[in-house]
């Protein structure tokens, strides 16, 4: 793993200045990567996303920098993959996580096997069929006879239009898992299973399917799919194409804020199972939606660079305060990604019958020699400490 990138942190490296003026060049002139990467009086530096830039057929690690001491590489990837891992219940085995270090075997590269080798264990057990209604043009008559198809289309044919009901594989979720594995052999190194599946599903339609918005139902027929379906919108939604004629590279990366969140939620909500996240409540036309509500108190997640009390932002402290006084929990906490310093204290906003609390704290997210139990233990310690 030589390649690594720290995030909010410039694209260079004194060894490799050729290669890092190529890949700094690269991400100058390709506008898919600009939401990941910031542009400063010819200064090109990181953002928080992190993951996995493909150049040029190299790997590019960008990686949080929690664990902030020299010839830490390892240490902070490990971090980074047991909260992917926690806050996305991937199961992750040992031998799969210990490939990640290989500079062969990439997050991405992983991940995709365990889409695959679920995927296929799944249609080997049975390919999902269910009720099509189709409708065509036949020499006999098939389900129900359509007149109005009929005096459309058949005036002079010997033919009949009929609607008719088909079991079949070619469903809406089995189209999803054909598109999902023709865009994944894209990315893949080892196309070998993923291949398997694609043959398995000959008999699908090729569909295109925007991730974002696809909503499939899940029932006891088909819910033994759900995790693989879900693994896919993953992959899918976290994986950047960036082909051109003459180069095949891609991105898999993940906004630190947002995994932040869901990894601080998890923990949270099982310490406290009556915990609501992302919980929306509209007060008139103010529309609200706390990361984190406990019984007593709310916590938003900041995913930031908090040096000393002065970076504390005026506006999170109001978002704090209309926090409290609509959902009434007199008591809030801004919490924050240990960086350089530890911060633990509190303070009151407003007066009288509208006082909030207010506390300021950051997580200590350093794994050091921990294993993902004992991580997702020790951080667990760590937020119980806190509330």
């Amino acid at each position: 793993m030589s390649n690594v990138i720290y995030e909010y942190s410039e694209i260079k490296d004194e060894y490799c200045k050729e290669k890092y003026e190529k890949l700094k060049s690269y991400i100058i002139n390709t506008p898919e990567l600009h939401k990941y990467f910031k542009l400063d009086w010819n200064i090109l530096k990181s953002r928080q996303y992190c993951g996995i830039l493909n150049f040029e057929g190299e790997d590019f690690y960008l990686l949080p920098k929690i664990i902030d001491k020299d010839n830490k590489k390892k240490q902070n990837l490990d971090t980074f993959i047991y909260m992917l891992m926690y806050a996305y219940d991937i199961k992750l085995q040992n031998e799969d996580f210990s490939t990640c270090h290989n500079q062969s075997h990439t997050i991405l590269e992983v991940f995709i096997q365990m889409f695959a080798k679920k995927l296929f264990q799944e249609l080997q057990f049975g390919i999902f069929k269910e009720y099509i209604t189709e409708q065509e043009n036949l020499t006999t008559l098939r389900g129900k006879y359509l007149i109005n198809e009929n005096l459309k289309y058949n005036m002079t044919k010997n033919k009949i239009y009929c609607e008719y009901d088909e079991f079949s594989m070619n469903n809406e979720l089995n189209q999803f898992f054909l598109f999902a594995i023709k865009t994944l052999l894209l990315f893949a190194k080892d196309k070998r299973i993923l291949m398997q599946c694609e043959i398995a599903l000959d008999e699908v339609e090729v569909k295109s399917f925007d991730s974002n918005t696809l909503n499939i139902h899940f029932h006891r027929l088909n819910n033994r799919f759900k995790e693989s379906f879900q693994f896919a919108i993953l992959l899918l939604q976290k994986s950047i194409p960036l082909f051109s004629k003459d180069k095949k590279s891609f991105a898999f990366l993940f906004d630190m804020n947002e995994l932040f969140e869901k990894f601080i939620g998890r923990i949270f909500s099982e310490i406290d199972p009556s915990t609501k996240l992302q919980n929306q409540k509209n007060f008139g036309n103010l529309q609200l939606k706390p990361d984190i509500i406990t019984t007593n108190l709310i916590i938003d997640t900041k995913y930031k660079i908090l040096k000393s009390r002065n970076d504390l932002a005026v506006g999170d402290k109001y978002q704090m305060f209309v926090y409290g006084t609509n959902f009434e929990i007199k008591n809030t906490m801004l919490l924050y990604p240990k960086h350089l310093e530890h911060f633990d204290y509190a303070m009151v906003l407003g007066k009288d019958e509208r006082e909030i609390g207010l506390k300021i704290m950051s997580i200590d997210l350093g794994c050091e020699s921990y294993g993902y139990d004992a991580f997702v233990g020790e951080i667990k310690n760590r937020i119980g400490g806190m509330i």
